[in-house]
């Protein structure tokens, strides 16, 4: 299962090569592309020394964007790339005045990757700031908190990287490496089993998870073969029953609460014996983190 895989990896080089390439142009423009005010008014032997901070509180996911970002726009300047000093490493909670890494080189390296820089950086801190606030809540009763795709298109590698720094776990990547059974797909495929069936004929190595209303579905789903149940928009009672149940019958199989889930729940539907909890508003609705970069 893909909540299985290992939850340390790091952001992928290639995709930080090309999305870090992608918001750059986007910034500067077509080719050569520019930055007006910037290179208007600071002459380009200028050097200037500045300190990343975090201006609240929070956990601090996506470090590695600091050195690409300045390496890229370096080399598009034909300049050499800024001296980076890191302060903190992803992960870290960090409190409101804290520094993150220490920069100094180039004005016009600096201040054109500024933007990039602190638009990666508070996007996924505000996501590891929010996960680790469910981890937090989750401590203790064995469940864990994962991710959906209700990602920003484009930012899905960096999104789902700062759930992992916030203590959160990935769930599937993709619609291509776990086949997910949902409401729509059952009512397509004409039962649940069926469903089950068809996706283990075509691609019988990927792993099913399967999401059910009732005792009824997930007993059908578990005849089928299914070893791990999504109990959608259940009460804690209903969900605390159809745990034992599907407990005493078959203990392997694995559960996940989803839907109508808060921090401010979280502990009761964990007690209710579930394994996860998903969560798609760790992607989809996390503020940002407040984060700026200050020149000395």
């Amino acid at each position: 299962m893909p909540e299985d895989l290992p939850q340390d990896r790091r952001l992928r080089a290639s995709w930080l090569a090309s999305s870090v390439g992608e918001a750059l142009d986007e910034d500067l423009g077509a080719e050569p592309g520019r930055d007006v005010t910037t290179l208007a008014t600071i002459p380009a032997s200028t050097v200037v020394s500045g300190q990343i901070v975090v201006r609240e509180a929070g956990v601090i996911a996506g470090i590695p964007v600091i050195a690409e970002t300045l390496q890229q726009v370096a080399e598009r300047l034909n300049l050499h790339s800024p001296t980076v000093h890191l302060l903190a490493a992803d992960g870290d909670r960090l409190e409101a005045g804290a520094p993150v890494a220490d920069i100094s080189g180039a004005g016009h390296v600096v201040l054109i990757a500024e933007r990039t820089i602190l638009n990666f950086l508070s996007r996924a801190s505000g996501i590891a700031t929010h996960t680790r606030r469910w981890a937090d809540a989750l401590e203790g009763t064995g469940a864990r908190v994962l991710d959906t795709r209700k990602t920003t298109p484009g930012l899905r590698e960096l999104e789902k990287y700062a759930v992992r720094a916030g203590g959160g776990t990935n769930k599937r990547f993709g619609l291509f490496d776990c086949a997910m059974v949902k409401d729509n797909h059952i009512v397509a495929a004409g039962s649940v089993a069926a469903a089950i069936h068809a996706i283990r004929s075509a691609y019988p190595d990927v792993p099913i998870q399967v999401e059910v209303e009732s005792a009824a579905q997930a007993h059908e789903a578990i005849d089928a073969g299914a070893r791990f149940l999504m109990l959608d928009n259940m009460p804690p009672a209903q969900m605390r029953d159809l745990v034992r149940a599907v407990r005493e019958r078959e203990p392997d199989v694995r559960l996940e609460a989803t839907g109508g889930l808060s921090v401010s729940n979280a502990r009761e539907v964990a007690e209710t014996g579930v394994d996860f909890m998903s969560v798609g508003a760790l992607t989809h609705s996390s503020p940002i983190l407040d984060i700026a970069l200050d020149l000395s």
